[in-house]
């Protein structure tokens, strides 16, 4: 006959065990081995503690860089959220025993790179210069919202219902930031752009 745990878990009730995972708790005690996918989860969370934490560094040029008032808003606006988005992350990490710390984030340092690459081939105080930060700052969003997206989704399989609502707080603001981003840009600021000054590509120049 087996255990009253093992016949919780066959007939699908929740055990104490797995009433801690469906609460948001610490998925394993030090004696425990983490599963592969929470182990893949883990390195998720990590990945995205560094992703946070390096665009925070880029922001306050991508803002001292916009040309428009409404787009320098825009990037203040987020930067304050990213700052939220990192001590969600931290609770996050509090719920499943681990110690706060980032891993590299290839992607994030790629689109940091374009993003500075971008700064320095686009004109100072141009639209066009504010519809290419907008393009470049929403590839950042579309890979936060990828990936917030698919830590919301494993917290769920895992049963982590606290931590899926903290990830998923933070997925709502990175989709709200990509709509404004967009706003911003179909309002009028591309449409300005495409009436600046034409850009020699093989000189790397401003036509004016």
């Amino acid at each position: 006959m087996g255990t009253a745990t093992e016949t919780g878990k066959k007939n699908g009730h929740n055990t104490p065990e797995t009433e801690t995972r469906k609460k948001g708790g610490t998925q394993q005690g030090p004696e425990e081995t983490p599963s592969y996918l929470q182990k893949f989860f883990i390195d998720q969370v990590k990945d995205m503690y560094y992703a946070e934490q390096e665009l925070l560094k880029a922001m306050p040029e991508m803002k001292n860089a916009a040309t428009t008032e409404e787009l320098e808003d825009a990037i203040d606006e987020h930067m304050k959220q990213t700052q939220r988005h990192v001590k969600r992350l931290e609770k996050v990490f509090q719920m499943i025993g681990q110690k706060p710390e980032g891993k590299r984030c290839e992607a994030m340092d790629g689109l940091v790179k374009e993003l500075k690459t971008i700064l320095r081939e686009t004109e100072e105080n141009t639209m066009t210069r504010d519809a290419a930060l907008i393009i470049a700052a929403q590839k950042i969003e579309h890979y936060e919202i990828a990936s917030y997206g698919g830590l919301v989704a494993l917290a769920l399989t895992m049963g982590m219902e606290r931590a899926a609502d903290l990830l998923d707080k933070t997925l709502a603001e990175e989709e709200m930031t990509d709509q404004v981003l967009t706003d911003i840009a179909e309002n009028y600021i591309n449409v300005e752009a495409e009436h600046e000054g034409a850009y020699n590509w093989d000189k790397k120049i401003w036509v004016v």
